[in-house]
């Protein structure tokens, strides 16, 4: 909500992002951040967004009319509060999707080897005087050439990946 009220009374005010940011001491980065829901400004930077984009606080928070409060320090920490609190759970499952998907592609690596060692290179049994054959035959003998040698990078790599994004026990 926070971002899309940041976006919004930007455009309305006729900002870019680096005029806001020009504004604001800050670089572009950050408020394009913001915008994205990415970060959140702490409450200082809050304080002098609302002044520069001309808003109160509580609507950049997105507080209607009927439920406004006073702007003041301790309701705008306890909001921002709750957005880093959903900042940290996107960043979890984020975090936690890269573990799962780093876990498969160790699980593959070790799948796609076992099918190669099970096969035992059945393109040499295949007729090559058989144009077709021979096209196949050369892209799997490729193929299984280049993941002989890429394999275990990749397993290293997404085993090294996966220790990296394992969650906290």
């Amino acid at each position: 909500m926070l971002s899309e009220n940041i976006k919004v009374f930007r455009k309305s005010k006729g900002l870019s992002q680096q005029e806001l940011a020009v504004r604001l001491h800050v670089v572009r980065q950050t408020v394009s951040k913001w915008e994205q829901g990415l970060s959140v400004p702490d409450s200082d930077l809050l304080l002098a967004l609302s002044a520069a984009l001309e808003v109160p606080v509580s609507t950049l928070l997105g507080e209607t009319a009927a439920g406004r409060e006073p702007d003041d320090l301790k309701a705008i920490c306890e909001k921002l509060e709750v957005i880093n609190l959903q900042l940290a759970q996107r960043k979890a499952a984020a975090q936690k999707l890269l573990h799962r998907l780093f876990l498969l592609a160790c699980a593959a690596v070790v799948a796609l080897s076992a099918v190669l060692l099970v096969l035992n290179s059945p393109y040499l049994c295949w007729n090559f005087s058989d144009p077709e054959a021979a096209v196949a035959g050369t892209l799997f003998h490729a193929f299984e050439w280049l993941f002989a040698r890429l394999a275990p990078l990749l397993l290293v790599a997404a085993g090294v990946g996966a220790f990296l994004t394992r969650g906290e026990p």
